[in-house]
């Protein structure tokens, strides 16, 4: 991934990245430094919180990325898969109804939400909602697009 361009947000830059978190996912981020990395011919921009890359910008809304979430674990808008699920989301694929065995009720169509492993609890992907969180367990049908995972370039970025 190559970078466009790289600044230290403004403080009221990073007011808003902790506070739409905080509301959108219960993340207390609470860190020293905040700097934007703006990448070429990618769909995301990355905030690196105290030099990790742990919030990203997917459409202009901030997520965190795996190891974001992994770091400071989301409360909300989190599916969580079997182990069976877990191979193929971590190699990138989207997520299918059978695998899900929780996903929050607060998790709308559109939603970005952490893909996490029933096991531990680790983040393996983010994806874009299919469906409603109320909606996703199930017997078939994909809900989940994958946009981030575990060993994709944004997982590997390297400051």
């Amino acid at each position: 991934m190559k970078v466009k361009s790289r600044h230290h947000l403004r403080s009221d830059e990073v007011s808003d990245v902790e506070d739409r978190l905080a509301e959108s996912l219960g993340v207390d981020l609470d860190a020293d430094t905040y700097e934007l990395v703006e990448l070429e011919d990618s769909a995301f921009d990355l905030v690196l919180v105290d030099g990790e890359p742990a919030v990203l910008y997917y459409d202009d809304e901030p997520f965190l990325t795996v190891r974001g979430a992994n770091e400071y674990p989301p409360e909300t808008h989190v599916v969580t898969v079997d182990a069976g699920a877990v191979s193929f989301v971590s190699d990138g694929a989207d997520v299918m109804r059978p695998g899900i065995v929780e996903a929050d009720d607060d998790i709308e169509s559109g939603d970005l939400v952490a893909i996490a492993e029933e096991s531990h609890g680790k983040v393996l992907a983010v994806g874009r909602a299919k469906t409603g969180g109320d909606d996703m367990v199930g017997d078939s049908g994909k809900v989940v697009e994958s946009v981030h995972y575990v060993g994709d370039e944004l997982y590997e970025f390297d400051v």
